[in-house]
């Protein structure tokens, strides 16, 4: 007689943010579904994030804000994904495996990442009542797609084009050059 093991499948993002954590690969956890993920990503998104990682840790102040890459969780209201880079308040529950008030979100557009950035991803991110900036961003040209919480609301994304453009965060009184962002890269 063959017996089978049980398979455990989460079933809440509590329970999935627990049967991850130390797993290889990457995952997300979206209506109640695990969603396998790329694995690898090319340079020129490896390098775009770490830029805008660097240029956004560099000019906020480390005493108020975290800046960081893919390995946090963000809840949003259809389970947990995995953004390219987070930007939260400082504090919390240090052993936390997600936060629920990100302030700013981005991605790197990749071939397999395209619908569901401009898709999904901005109805989820948009509905967490902290976020202030959702961030898209080519990894083949200087091209980003900003939307940004005003007046308690997020309008359309505002596609800003070329090495001349510039990035309002208005949210952290800040803005960044595309050229710098893109130096180098595309």
């Amino acid at each position: 007689m063959n017996v089978q093991p049980t398979v455990f499948a989460p079933l809440t993002p509590d329970d999935f943010l627990r049967w991850n954590e130390g797993r290889e690969g990457k995952r997300e956890f979206v209506d109640g579904r695990i969603v396998e993920m790329m694995v690898g990503v090319s340079d020129a998104h490896w390098r775009l994030a770490s830029r805008l990682a660097r240029l956004i840790g560099n000019a906020l102040d480390d005493s108020a804000f975290d800046v960081g890459n893919a390995d946090m969780a963000v809840r949003t209201p259809r389970g947990i994904r995995y953004p390219d880079l987070l930007v939260k308040a400082v504090g919390g529950d240090s052993k936390a495996l997600a936060t629920d008030e990100p302030l700013l979100i981005a991605e790197i557009l990749s071939p397999s990442s395209f619908a569901s950035d401009f898709g999904p991803k901005v109805t989820d991110y948009t509905a967490i009542p902290s976020l202030l900036h959702y961030l898209v961003l080519s990894q083949d040209e200087p091209r980003a797609w900003l939307w940004s919480r005003t007046d308690g609301a997020f309008g359309e994304a505002v596609m800003l084009v070329g090495a001349d453009a510039v990035l309002p965060l208005a949210g952290f009184e800040l803005t960044l050059a595309l050229a710098e962002i893109y130096r180098g890269i595309a």
